[in-house]
C-alpha cells in the first residue's frame, strides 16, 4: 500500500528593532515593551475581527471600542514585558551571572510589582509573584533546551 509523507519545517519570523538610547537597560526595556505590546495589540485586533465577522456588521462606536481595546492591551502587556526585561537585566547585572535564576527572580518581581500596582490584596500579590516566577522560569528552560 503506498504511503504519503509530508515533511517540512516551521520557523518563526524574527523581528529586530534597534533603538539605541545609549543605555543597555533602557534599550532592552523599550525593545520588550514594543515587541510584546505589538503582539498584544495584534491579538486584540484578531479577537475583535472575529466578533465583527460573527456579528456581520460594525458600527463607528464598535470600531472605536476595538481600537481602544487594542491600545489598552498593547500598553498593558508591553508594560509587563518592559518591567520583566528590565528587572531580569538588572538581576543579571547585580548577580554577575547569566542563568535561569535571573528569569525566576525577574518573573517574581514583575508579578509582584504589576499585581501591587493594580491590587491591594497581599495574598493575590504573592500568588502573582509565584505565577510570574514559574512562567518566566519555564520559558527560560524551554528556550534553553530547544
Amino acid at each position: 500500500m503506498p504511503r504519503t509523507r509530508i515533511s517540512g519545517t516551521l520557523s518563526s519570523p524574527k523581528v529586530d528593532l534597534i533603538i539605541d538610547t545609549g543605555n543597555p537597560f533602557l534599550n532592552l526595556t523599550v525593545d520588550g515593551f514594543l515587541k510584546i505590546g505589538c503582539v498584544a495589540a495584534t491579538k486584540a485586533a484578531a479577537e475583535e475581527a472575529y466578533y465583527i465577522v460573527k456579528r456581520g456588521s460594525i458600527s463607528h462606536h464598535k470600531f472605536e471600542d476595538s481600537l481602544k481595546k487594542m491600545c489598552k492591551e498593547g500598553a498593558y502587556w508591553g508594560t509587563v514585558a518592559g518591567v520583566y526585561v528590565g528587572l531580569e537585566y538588572g538581576v543579571e547585572r547585580i548577580r554577575g551571572v547569566r542563568d535561569w535564576k535571573n528569569a525566576m527572580i525577574g518573573g517574581a518581581l514583575t508579578g509582584a510589582v504589576i499585581s501591587a500596582a493594580s491590587n491591594k490584596n497581599k495574598d493575590k500579590i504573592v500568588m502573582d509573584a509565584i505565577a510570574g516566577s514559574a512562567i518566566a522560569t519555564a520559558a527560560e528552560f524551554i528556550n534553553h533546551f530547544t
